[in-house]
């Protein structure tokens, strides 16, 4: 979408949510997802996807918690974000909440009303003990 693209990282759009869409309810997805409408409720990524990725436009919103491997953001999530790879924020984005992230980047103009906190990779079992 934004700066993604300039690294050759694009996302495959599966499924789309219009400007003129409104969904009352939780989401549960798998492959790439684009918000450009209103999500009121959580917007979480199917257990084991780990290519799943959540791309929310400017002038969308999301009001619930997300929890996904990948976040582009764009516009406004009122919620936690949960990424347990990436969270990209673009000029336009809004977090009212946390962010729980393995990676994150940040533009000029993002804003967070919450904490960044970062959470480490898990460990890999020690040799010998399965």
């Amino acid at each position: 979408m934004f700066g993604s693209r300039k690294r050759g990282r694009e996302s495959k759009i599966d499924t789309l949510i219009g400007k003129e869409t409104e969904i009352q309810g939780n989401i549960v997805f798998g492959g790439g997802l684009m918000v450009e409408g209103v999500v009121r409720g959580s917007v979480t990524a199917t257990e084991g996807v780990e290519s799943a990725t959540l791309t929310v436009a400017a002038g969308a919103a999301i009001e619930g918690d997300v929890r996904v491997p990948r976040a582009i953001l764009d516009g406004t999530v009122t919620g936690d974000v949960h990424a347990s790879e990436l969270v990209e924020l673009a000029p336009n984005a809004r977090v009212s909440g946390n962010i729980y992230y393995k990676r994150i980047e940040m533009a000029i103009g993002a804003e967070v009303n919450g904490q960044l906190i970062h959470v480490q990779a898990e460990s890999p079992p020690a040799p010998g003990n399965n």
